[in-house]
């Protein structure tokens, strides 16, 4: 009989049930209203374009997630945005899901479409954008309209990955309205289904602008802009032709090669992936080897640590994952032992804590990450970090200094990173491993996992002495119940801020994936990463040595 640990197994269990509830999008009542008009939902759409039996990875699930609430919500932030093969090719699908108030556009979705958009063209990979919106949400409009990571920046984005000849391809298929019609018509081939509509101005604006009364398809129709206006390339007659279509033209396009395969014949991990629950440890003060929970997810045989007696808090290695070569830094989650200089005795012995970054380890990690890029792999993250060492000696041991020099490494690396959070990811700790801030390729994460700029009970504290000095200041008498009850409503905000879906509904990762799945993740991340031309030179800023 196997021993699991219960945290883990029933955070995977929750986030399957989020993840099945989010999928409905608007619900029965939209999916409905969707078919009544004789249109298909975005991921029925979807289903019918990506090649039979080949499998999605979706990025950006739970964007939005339990964000909007005085607007009703808004499902993975009204957009399904995923990576999909089509003609054996790897593509980004950007699919509105007019379930989910009308497919309008709330600040999140903004910033998962351009979070696709920025994938694609790091891995040159073409886009194929789905076409069902109503615009802009309007009672969020200055949270949607003007910035850098907003509305605009979309269309934007369409133009610089137009001219670096990146395939486009848009379908209309529902409404294309205001500002949003300027994506379609900024890509390559433009497909519409009858019964669309594509304006600037819908004609209640127009009634209201200049006094014009016009009929929806007098006013931008899929007939009249295939007729008068020229916009659009093909008019077919509703979605399924039209996915019939885009898969035709899609499939003409030489431009993009097929999806990259291993350069090594893959092997099996040594551990079968269920071992990662015999394994894996969340609770607080539990330890597990991080060199066994690897062995669940690299082909066996091919695992070569990099300096394994030196700087133990981190494990450095090269590895193959489904054939697939890459780096990996990880973060090691036991008592290690550390050897220091001495004098006439000779050198003395130390232990390295759980989850901490020690100077020795980020001066490893630095060379590592440096020779990757020299060797042109990517390189995988597992975090699972409290942050780096703190304390008189780690401080004259120079652990800044170490500290910087692995972020400056990290920082200008020209291969693609791959972040996997784990169980914990806290505070400079996550910089260093690469974190959101860093550019990463992909962000994964497990359910249940943290992140952070510390752990609760110490955020907690430190928050509630804050707390009682400002009420003390005013002149309020606190007793022990009352200090209990304000500790216990600190801890439970920041315990809801530094979970995981919190991030996802913020955008600060791409997948939460289930754990027994680990390795399939990352042979599809590798795979993707394959694609990203490492073209630069490798430099880093100035190094403290």
């Amino acid at each position: 009989m196997t021993h699991a640990p219960t945290g883990l197994r029933a955070a995977v269990h929750a986030a399957k049930a989020h993840a099945e509830k989010v999928e409905q999008g608007g619900g029965p009542s939209g999916i409905e209203r969707q078919h009544r008009h004789g249109r298909l939902t975005a991921r029925e759409r979807i289903g019918r374009l990506v090649d039979p039996g080949s499998e999605l990875f979706e990025v950006g699930l739970f964007a939005a997630w339990h964000m909007y609430k005085e607007y009703g919500g808004a499902a993975s932030a009204g957009v399904v945005t995923t990576v999909g093969m089509v003609d054996g090719r790897l593509c980004m699908i950007i699919a509105n899901d007019a379930t989910v108030k009308a497919g309008a556009f709330f600040p999140m979705t903004c910033k998962k479409i351009i979070r696709a958009q920025v994938i694609a063209e790091r891995a040159r990979m073409p886009l194929i954008y789905l076409v069902d919106s109503a615009g802009v949400f309007l009672p969020l409009q200055e949270d949607v309209f003007p910035d850098t990571d907003d509305f605009g920046r979309i269309f934007r984005n369409n133009a610089v990955i137009s001219a670096q000849g990146i395939p486009q391809i848009a379908a209309i298929m529902g409404n294309c309205v205001a500002g949003g019609g300027y994506l379609p018509v900024l890509c390559d081939t433009l497909l519409m289904t009858e019964g669309s509509g594509l304006y600037l101005a819908g004609p209640a604006l127009v009634k209201a602008a200049i006094g014009q009364d016009v009929e929806s398809e007098e006013l931008g129709g899929a007939r009249m802009h295939a007729e008068i206006s020229g916009t659009i390339d093909f008019r077919e007659k509703d979605d399924p032709a039209c996915i019939t279509r885009l898969r035709s033209v899609f499939s003409a396009n030489r431009a993009t090669k097929p999806a990259p395969r291993p350069p090594f014949e893959p092997k099996p991990a040594s551990k079968p992936a269920s071992a990662v629950y015999d394994i894996f440890r969340s609770e607080p003060g539990q330890q597990y080897d991080q060199l066994e929970l690897l062995g669940c997810f690299v082909d066996e045989g091919t695992f070569d640590e990099y300096r394994g007696e030196f700087g133990r808090s981190l494990i450095c290695a090269y590895a193959r994952i489904g054939g697939f070569p890459c780096g990996i830094v990880a973060n090691q989650k036991k008592l290690t032992q550390k050897r220091m200089p001495g004098g006439k005795a000779g050198p003395s012995t130390g232990v390295n804590m759980p989850s901490v970054i020690y100077d020795d380890s980020a001066d490893k990690a630095a060379r590592f990450i440096m020779d990757c890029n020299q060797k042109r792999i990517p390189i995988i993250f597992l975090h699972d970090t409290t942050g780096f060492m703190v304390g008189r000696d780690s401080e004259q041991g120079g652990i800044i200094r170490a500290g910087a020099k692995m972020v400056n490494a990290m920082s200008n690396c020209v291969v693609p990173k791959i972040s996997l959070i784990l169980n914990s990811s806290y505070g400079a700790g996550n910089y260093a491993m690469c974190g959101r801030a860093f550019d990463p390729f992909l962000t994964l994460a497990w359910p249940g996992s943290k992140c952070s700029v510390m752990g609760a009970a110490q955020a907690a504290n430190v928050l509630l002495q804050i707390d009682l000095a400002a009420r003390e200041r005013k002149g309020e008498k606190i007793d022990e119940e009352m200090r209990k009850q304000l500790l216990a409503a600190i801890t439970a905000s920041y315990n809801e801020q530094q979970d995981i879906l919190y991030g996802a509904a913020r955008g600060w990762l791409d997948r939460i994936i289930d754990p027994e799945r680990t390795r399939d993740e990352l042979i599809a991340a590798l795979r993707l990463a394959a694609m990203v031309p490492c073209e630069a030179d490798y430099r880093t800023g100035v190094l403290q040595t």
